[in-house]
């Protein structure tokens, strides 16, 4: 790769997704790229940037986004966090709400496991107010990763990682040489692409919010836009996760951190949304 052609992928990356990509990797970008130019009809990455160069499409700017972006997950990944949400903010949550719906976003969630992490969460907790009513989203920028995420459809090397044997027994069926989750998971999650440094005024309200192991591969100056924007999605009494070494403080005073619960955020309540 020239130069040019890795000024450009980092130039489209923060533009089009808020990414931050490092232009000393290379070999980072040739390994995420090289599968994109074979499926697109490239003979190498080289080529590819040289075809964007002249088509400028949107697909195809839009697919090597994609393929940038960090989509490394694993079911029950940081086995705290769903704990936490199974043993105290569910219950707490469906005993404000009343009959209202909890609402759930697992932001950023690649492959969607920690959509259906959560999924099986709701599906086993036991302290839920009767009734209790409890709706999952999951968002993902790539839409290739949706399209995987829909199927529930995982190999064997992805279910060892993260899941205990008693969950991969309870809620998944065997196909051929893979698994799949049950129908009753699976229709338990809705899906949608979201590019969270976008304008996120119209994604609805949440009663928690999952961005784990997203911020860090965001633009400093998009992360703090991100943060906030999520925040305006939250109602003054919900949550934000994230992993144990992000902290919205050091960019935006949106939020405040729950006393001993690492990763766990709850929303300022001075701050006030950008009109």
């Amino acid at each position: 790769m020239t130069p040019e052609d890795i000024q450009l992928v980092v130039a489209l990356c923060k533009a089009r997704a808020g990414l931050k990509i490092d232009p000393a990797k290379t070999y980072l970008m040739e390994s995420r790229l090289a599968p994109l130019a074979r499926r697109e009809g490239y003979n190498s990455v080289e080529d590819l940037i040289a075809g964007l160069k002249v088509r400028r499409e949107e697909p195809l700017i839009w697919a090597l986004v994609e393929a940038m972006t960090l989509n490394e997950t694993a079911f029950f990944r940081d086995r705290a966090n769903f704990d936490q949400l199974r043993d105290e903010i569910l219950p707490t949550l469906t005993r404000m709400r009343g009959p209202e719906p909890i609402r759930i976003w697992s932001a950023a969630c690649a492959t969607g496991q920690e959509a259906y992490s959560v999924a099986m969460i709701a599906e086993e907790a036991h302290d839920l107010e009767p009734g209790a009513r409890i709706d999952i989203y999951g968002s993902d920028i790539a839409e290739r990763c949706l399209e995987k995420a829909q199927s529930g459809l995982y190999t064997q090397f992805e279910v060892q990682r993260g899941l205990p044997i008693q969950q991969l027994v309870r809620h998944f069926d065997k196909i051929e040489d893979n698994w799949q989750l049950s129908p009753r998971i699976r229709q338990r999650v809705r899906w949608r692409r979201i590019n969270l440094a976008a304008d996120l005024s119209g994604v609805g309200r949440f009663d928690v919010i999952l961005a784990r192991h997203v911020l860090t591969a965001l633009d400093d100056g998009i992360r703090r836009r991100v943060l906030e924007g999520l925040a305006a999605a939250l109602p003054s009494d919900g949550f934000l996760l994230l992993d144990a070494d992000v902290s919205p403080q050091d960019l935006t005073d949106a939020f405040r951190p729950v006393s001993g619960r690492t990763g766990l955020f709850a929303r300022n309540p001075s701050f006030r949304a950008a009109a």
